[in-house]
């Protein structure tokens, strides 16, 4: 049991730090691209037109309930401010142990990560398997921007990175010539597919600006599991020692 308990704190440790990282990270590259793009958003909804009837309070209807039913469409978002900044980083915390907790679960299974080189090595596969193989088909979104449907798209982004991730094992841990075959058709695949489409991508925002916006996703994610694997490779003796790696354990 403790050996499960340190492989949680392993995961604890390892994913705080890579999540304060990428919340820093974020603060000075992708959410000032968001804040940009957010005015774009402002801008191109169209403003109510639906007489005079609708500019005031229907009979027996105050205006506090008029607000009232408005935000409830609009739905709950954080004030802009120290609001949605404190979200925001409790967000990538979260996001981080949560990252942390699967790898260094399928790591363990491999034998474990063998210091910060080696982590650097188990991040950037995580960095392949959850950002850089499901934004080639759904790349980052900003504010305002046409996005397919949301079943649809979280339907093939867990189908691209659970093909990917089985993929990258097959081709990593079995040494055979078909399983490296059958690795590579997994990871390329969900691609052939295709992930799902709006019907239309006119949008607002300009295309220089969601470029800058794919390109910092892109390095601050690379950035984030460079940190997390690395730190699980650093932390990982210390916290583990010379237990033995988790496949023993459940075989």
């Amino acid at each position: 049991m403790s050996f499960f308990r340190n492989v949680v704190f392993l995961a604890a440790i390892a994913g705080l730090l890579a999540g304060l990282a990428l919340a820093v990270m974020q603060t000075f590259t992708t959410v000032p691209l968001i804040l940009q793009a957010e005015t774009f958003e402002n801008g191109a909804v169209p403003a109510h037109d639906h007489g005079a009837a609708a500019e005031q309070p229907a009979a027996g209807q105050d205006a506090a309930a008029v607000e009232t039913a408005e935000h409830e469409e609009e739905g709950w978002a954080p004030a802009d401010g120290m609001e949605r900044t404190s979200f925001t980083f409790l967000a990538n915390l979260v996001t981080g142990v949560g990252f942390a907790l699967v790898l260094v679960a399928v790591s363990e299974l491999a034998g474990g990560i063998a210091g910060w080189r080696n982590g650097l090595v188990w991040g950037f596969a995580g960095f392949a398997v959850f950002t850089l193989a499901p934004g080639l088909g759904l790349p980052p979104e900003l504010p305002a921007m046409p996005a397919a449907d949301l079943a649809a798209r979280q339907a093939w982004w867990i189908a691209t990175v659970a093909a990917t991730g089985v993929g990258l094992w097959l081709i990593a841990f079995r040494s055979s010539p078909i399983m490296a075959v059958v690795g590579l058709a997994l990871i390329v695949l969900p691609h052939i597919i295709g992930a799902p489409q709006p019907v239309s991508h006119e949008s607002p925002i300009p295309p220089d600006l969601h470029h800058r916006f794919i390109v910092a996703v892109t390095v601050t994610n690379l950035l984030f599991w460079m940190v997390l694997g690395a730190a699980v490779g650093v932390f990982r003796e210390r916290f583990l020692g010379a237990a033995e790696a988790l496949r023993p354990r459940i075989a």
